[in-house]
C-alpha cells in the first residue's frame, strides 16, 4: 500500500456506528449517575448540593440519549457510521471511576467532577461536528454546551475551595 494512504480496514477501526457511540455515551451518563449518588452522603454540605445536582444532570442525559437511541424513525440514522473522535477513548476510559473514600475532600471531587465535564464536553462536541444533520447532532451540540457550562460553574467553585479556604 502506498505512503499515506489509508487502508479499507484502517478506515473501518476509525469509525463506529451511532448506536455504539450512543451506548458509550449512555454507560458513561450512566456510571456518572450512580457515582454521583453514592457520592452525596460523603461529601461536606457545601458541596451535598453540587454533588446532587450533577446525579441528577447525568440522569436526564441517560433519558435523553435512551430515548433517542429507541425512537424507531432514527433506526436507519442511528446504523450509519461516523468517525471515531480523538476524544473516544478518553471518553471510554471515564467509565472507570476513582475510588475517593468515605470521606473525600472537597478538591478531590471537584477535580475529578471537571474532567469528567471536560472530557464529555471534548467528546459531544467532536461528536456533533461529525455526525450528520438531524436530532442525534442536535443532542450532542446540546450536550456539549451544558457540559461546557457545568465545567464553568466547577471551576468557580474550584477556585473558591482552593484560593479563597473554602466554599
Amino acid at each position: 500500500m502506498g505512503e499515506g494512504k489509508t487502508s479499507s480496514y484502517e478506515k473501518l477501526q476509525s469509525q463506529k456506528s451511532l448506536a455504539d457511540i450512543l451506548d458509550v455515551a449512555i454507560g458513561f451518563e450512566q456510571t456518572a449517575f450512580d457515582f454521583y449518588t453514592q457520592l452525596t452522603p460523603k461529601v461536606g454540605k457545601p458541596l451535598r448540593y453540587l454533588v446532587a445536582e450533577l446525579a441528577q444532570e447525568e440522569q436526564r442525559h441517560v433519558v435523553l440519549f435512551t430515548e433517542l437511541r429507541n425512537r424507531p424513525e432514527l433506526e436507519q440514522q442511528i446504523r450509519e457510521m461516523v468517525d471515531t473522535p480523538e476524544s473516544d477513548s478518553r471518553f471510554s476510559d471515564a467509565v472507570h471511576l476513582p475510588e475517593l473514600g468515605e470521606n473525600p475532600d472537597d478538591q478531590s471531587v471537584l477535580q475529578f467532577a471537571m474532567g469528567r465535564e471536560h472530557t464529555a464536553m471534548q467528546q459531544y462536541t467532536a461528536l456533533a461536528e461529525s455526525t450528520p444533520v438531524g436530532p442525534i447532532r442536535d443532542l450532542f451540540a446540546y450536550l456539549a454546551d451544558e457540559e461546557m457550562l457545568h465545567k464553568k460553574e466547577l471551576e468557580k467553585l474550584y477556585y473558591q475551595v482552593v484560593h479563597s479556604g473554602g466554599v
